[in-house]
């Protein structure tokens, strides 16, 4: 006689979502920048994320290079001359964001039971960013708005990223720091995470990881 052995419960997830900024990257703030070609204090995050210009940019109707064109056009009164301007915005794209490492560590262990996708509203530089701090091989895809020309919380970005993972909606985590976003997603039909901390994340994937 053989001892039924239970069976074992089936993954909760299929496949993770995750957003890069504020997320897997933080970026330092402009304040220095600023001092140093004589901006006031946000100013370059008020030029460069106004929403109606940050929308084109992320949605892929311009590229990058002409969203910090714009911006540095915006501050030309304020830096005294465009030279001034584009030298700030050349710096400030200088800027080199923060990665959590743990969170790499993180998703490198999710990948072996589940797929990951990185769901970003970037630029077109995006890839390029990941590339250069090796960011590129964290998931099996990268979803960049700029490239399908729609940007979270649009419901296309959701479906598009689980689709290119071949899972269904319902067996997704989607993980973002920006709550309309993870609204958007639980209206997809997706389990979501407002990531504020990487041990919340931890306690969520605790399941899928088997702990």
């Amino acid at each position: 006689m053989t001892e039924n052995c239970p069976a074992r419960s089936p993954a909760p997830y299929a496949a993770v979502l995750c957003d890069i900024d504020g997320v897997l990257r933080h970026w330092p703030a402009d304040d220095e920048v600023e001092q140093a070609h004589g901006l006031p204090a946000g100013a370059l995050a008020a030029a460069a994320f106004a929403p109606a210009r940050v929308h084109l940019a992320v949605t892929g109707e311009i590229t990058d290079e002409q969203w910090r064109s714009a911006v540095a056009a915006d501050l030309a009164a304020t830096c005294g001359s465009q030279e001034r301007a584009r030298a700030a915005v050349a710096a400030w794209s200088e800027l080199v964001p923060i990665v959590d490492r743990d969170l790499v560590a993180l998703l490198t262990q999710v990948r072996t039971v589940a797929s990951v996708a990185l769901v970003s509203n970037g630029t077109t530089r995006l890839e390029q960013d990941l590339a250069r701090q090796g960011l590129d091989a964290v998931a099996d895809t990268v979803v960049n708005t700029a490239r399908i020309g729609v940007a979270k919380p649009d419901p296309r970005v959701y479906r598009i990223a689980a689709e290119r993972l071949g899972a269904a909606a319902d067996r997704c985590l989607f993980v973002d720091d920006t709550a309309a976003n993870v609204t958007a997603a639980r209206d997809a039909g997706m389990a979501a995470l407002h990531y504020r901390q990487l041990d919340e994340l931890r306690t969520a994937l605790a399941p899928l990881l088997g702990q």
